[in-house]
């Protein structure tokens, strides 16, 4: 198995999703039966793949790439077809896989309107092979080619099988990207001309570590990385395009987005950022946290203000993905294991609550929290799994979001030793304030939609249903992780911190 692993498993989970779109273009459109089971294989097929990969990762050395594939792709630019992964792209790995079979075992009698199984699901198996992709890639422009992929299928999910404002939203979310995207291939142009190698090879910059590069220069380099990836979370304050995309976005698109997507850019951040630009890191790495900061307040007090349940959790995505950042900037190893968590926790935690907000919105046919409530009597089924992932996501200790939020306020306490001490250890208190707004926001969300009785209009409803079986089995996974990485995280710090280690030794120079 570990030879099959080792010639082809990296190149199949890639690529598996992306062979299941190109069959589907050969089923007629009306099979919509044969079209959902050839999708769900072919997403299947990568989980079992991925659930092979961490059986048979080797844990002991994971701060080494694993599995790597090394073939010639663009000679004339020097730029190699390049995979492998290490304990910090594993678990992101293992999150994508997971995520998506669930994602099509919820559409499997829920394709939004205008229907058209075929392209919905296509794109969705579209953007597996790129999600993937990003996160296995060790080669620049394989890296920017993945990173791009996304970018058209969630453009047209959005403006397809949106909301009434879903071409506002698209357009918003494909030029805040876009711009981001041309920043951050000039970066990787840059890197590739000021390395005396003039190689695409991340393997190799990493060991190069910015040494030939003079600091003005890295800190330039770094801006348009940053702009890149920060968009992409998205950090404060391009956050904007964040809460219209997932309002209008359809459930599926909205987990998707919330459970994956934003993570590329925070990998993008761990994985070359911080390692092939020290000096740059260590300049930007003071911005990054007062803007993941400000995010996490600002996302906080937007919660409050919010009308809608479905903005409120999108507006709650910048809050969460600002703990992210603050670990990150402080460029420790012990930061860099807390990012790894927040991410996957994150991931998790919100995907379910837009998979619960996506359900009531199918039975109540309105997110607006003032019009919502007695859901605990209505759906009691589905009003307790909409408590245990607020509680979650609010960082009650015993589930995934406590060791999203608070080794991540705690790292910023120590940051790296050429940080400023009492810079971070000011934005950890403040950070730690954000924590009581989110249990503000979230049990003020929770008892305005679940408490007291159900208003007239749905009172005798027949289409208010509780759970039903496509939503256990698609939920149900997600909400037992949940609660063990909340019982044991080391499941997941132990296979990071290796990765971690090394990266952050490459970020401070050690």
């Amino acid at each position: 198995m570990t030879d099959f692993l080792n010639d082809w498993g990296l190149i199949l989970i890639t690529f598996l999703p992306l062979a299941g779109a190109l069959v589907m273009l050969a089923v007629p459109k009306e099979s919509e039966e044969t079209q959902k089971t050839i999708a769900l294989v072919a997403s299947g097929a990568a989980f079992a793949l991925g659930v092979a990969f961490l059986v048979n990762f080797d844990y002991d050395s994971a701060g080494v790439l694993q599995y790597v594939v090394d073939r010639e792709w663009i000679p004339i630019i020097n730029s190699r077809f390049i995979l492998g992964i290490d304990g910090i792209s594993l678990p992101l790995l293992a999150l994508t896989v997971l995520i998506v079979p669930l994602v099509l075992i919820y559409s499997w009698n829920n394709i939004p309107s205008p229907g058209n199984p075929k392209a919905f699901l296509s794109l969705i198996l579209l953007l597996e092979t790129g999600m993937i992709g990003t996160f296995v890639a060790q080669d620049l422009i394989l890296f920017f080619v993945f990173f791009e992929i996304v970018l058209l299928p969630m453009f047209f999910m959005i403006g397809v099988w949106g909301g009434p404002d879903r071409k506002y939203a698209s357009i918003k979310f494909f030029l805040y990207t876009l711009f981001g995207s041309a920043l951050m291939i000039v970066s990787f142009l840059a890197l590739f001309f000021m390395s005396a190698e003039q190689t695409f090879d991340m393997r190799i910059l990493q060991d190069l570590g910015g040494l030939d590069i003079a600091r003005t220069t890295q800190i330039l380099i770094f801006g348009g990385m940053f702009m890149g990836f920060g968009i992409k979370v998205p950090i404060f304050p391009f956050h904007t395009w964040l809460p219209d995309a997932h309002t209008q976005a359809p459930t599926q698109g909205s987990v998707i987005l919330a459970a994956v997507l934003l993570k590329l850019g925070t990998y993008g951040f761990v994985r070359i950022a911080l390692p092939f630009l020290p000096e740059g890191a260590q300049w930007w790495a003071p911005i990054i946290a007062i803007l993941a900061v400000i995010g996490i307040i600002y996302g906080a007090l937007a919660c409050l203000a919010q009308t809608d349940m479905k903005r409120l959790i999108a507006f709650s995505s910048v809050a969460h993905m600002g703990f992210v950042m603050l670990a990150i900037a402080t460029l420790t190893d012990f930061g860099i294991n807390a990012a790894v968590f927040g991410m996957v926790a994150h991931g998790l935690i919100t995907g379910m609550l837009f998979f619960v907000a996506g359900s009531m919105k199918d039975r109540y046919h309105t997110l607006e929290i003032s019009r919502l409530g007695g859901m605990l009597v209505s759906a009691p089924k589905l009003g307790w799994i909409l408590g245990l992932c607020a509680m979650a996501s609010l960082g009650l200790p015993g589930l995934a979001g406590f060791w999203g939020e608070f080794p991540a306020i705690l790292s910023a306490y120590e940051p790296a030793p050429m940080l400023n001490e009492a810079l971070f250890r000011t934005l950890m208190v403040i950070a730690a304030l954000g924590t009581v707004l989110a249990a503000g926001y979230l049990l003020w969300m929770y008892q305005r939609t679940s408490m007291g009785t159900p208003p007239e209009e749905f009172a005798d409803d027949p289409e208010i249903t509780d759970v039903n079986t496509a939503e256990w089995i698609s939920w149900t996974p997600m909400l037992l992780l949940i609660v063990v990485l909340g019982f044991f995280p080391s499941l997941i710090f132990n296979m990071t911190n290796p990765a971690a280690t090394a990266i952050a030794a490459a970020a401070t120079g050690g």
